[in-house]
């Protein structure tokens, strides 16, 4: 049992991390094993998301405080936060990936700019590509039309060569 002085610590905690998070998204862990949730913690550490499983009480307390608007419906079984600081897509994608990948894991919604997403919107969320995927496509199409002008001069040089080959041959 926590003391009061403990639960409003984790409250004053949770609450500076909502405030600081760019993207949040709400899920039910309920029959996932501990490897599976240590599994889980470590993918998300890696991109530098925190996952929190807290009462619902002190989540409901701890986004009262950092004054998020978004109105969260009442979530039932047990609750965890993944909290995402820089990327907001990579939190939505790695727990639908991992939701896919073991099934027990149930994506329940999320938080995006202060307003509430459902978990359709949250799964949206994660099919868009990842930062450097689209920088690489953004690459590729600025590479394009440069490959395609190489290409035409290295044509019209081969042609060239073609011709004062045929002309030298008929001298």
């Amino acid at each position: 049992m926590l003391s009061k002085k403990q639960k409003e610590k984790i409250v004053e905690d949770l609450a500076d991390k909502i405030k600081r998070q760019k993207v949040l998204v709400f899920s039910e862990f309920r029959g996932l094993k501990v490897a599976e949730m240590r599994e889980l913690r470590k993918k998300l550490r890696e991109e530098g998301i925190d996952y929190k499983i807290t009462k619902k009480t002190l989540i409901k307390l701890a986004l009262k405080e950092s004054k998020t608007d978004a109105d969260v419906p009442k979530f039932e079984g047990s609750l965890a936060l993944a909290i995402g600081y820089d990327d907001i897509i990579a939190p939505p994608k790695i727990i639908a990936k991992f939701s896919k990948e073991h099934g027990k894991l149930k994506i329940l919604g999320g938080i995006l700019d202060n307003k509430f997403l459902s978990a359709a919107e949250v799964l949206e969320l994660a099919k868009i590509p990842s930062r450097e995927e689209l920088l690489s496509r953004l690459l590729v199409i600025f590479n394009s039309p440069i490959s395609g002008f190489v290409r035409v001069l290295d044509g019209n040089l081969r042609n060239l060569v073609g011709v004062l080959n045929a002309i030298k041959n008929n001298n």
